[in-house]
């Protein structure tokens, strides 16, 4: 069975995003990119709400190409465009995009049926939306990156839950501009 991975950037008081979605107090990194491609490397499926992946989906497919990429934007460009990309919406969206599933219904049952699936894990990246609406119960495992700054409001990282979900801290790494990565594994 393949595993769910949460892979989501929060503030210090655990907002995700600003009121209206903007990221402006996440500061993006060389050596956290390079950290989240190793990440990549035991993965082939990204599951996407429609905003993350219109965000991601105009920028990463020809990054690896822009004059003086990085490591990390080559390494990222390339896993994003082998990738097979799952995105969540409700509305109107091409449904002939390359090595793109649209998933408009019955969504819960959709993603348990991708982890029954042969293959590597599936990473949710960014999708707020997702985070929210995926039952707790789903996700394997969460890397929560922690950025050393204080929104004080915003969307949250995660909606109320009836359910107590119990987690082991697993891994943690520290990088230079203050953000903190803390890797959590469901206890079953």
């Amino acid at each position: 069975m393949r595993r769910l991975i949460l892979v989501a950037h929060t503030s210090l008081d655990g907002f995700v995003a600003g009121m209206n979605g903007e990221l402006d107090g996440f500061e993006a990194s060389e050596e956290n990119l390079q950290f989240v491609c190793t990440l990549t490397e035991d993965a082939d499926t990204a599951l996407f709400g429609r905003v993350t992946y219109e965000l991601l989906n105009g920028y990463w497919p020809t990054a690896a190409n822009i004059p003086h990429a990085t490591v990390g934007q080559v390494a990222y460009s390339n896993w994003y465009n082998n990738a097979r990309k799952i995105v969540i919406s409700g509305k109107i969206m091409d449904d002939n995009l390359a090595n793109t599933i649209i998933i408009r219904k019955d969504i819960l049952n959709e993603i348990a049926k991708l982890k029954e699936q042969e293959g590597k894990n599936i990473l949710i990246f960014g999708s707020p939306t997702i985070f929210q609406l995926v039952q707790p119960d789903l996700i394997d495992s969460y890397w929560i990156f922690i950025n050393p700054a204080i929104f004080g409001k915003g969307i949250s990282l995660f909606a109320p839950t009836a359910n107590n979900i119990k987690l082991k801290l697993m891994a943690s790494k520290e990088f230079r501009n203050g953000e903190i990565a803390l890797h959590y594994q469901r206890i079953n």
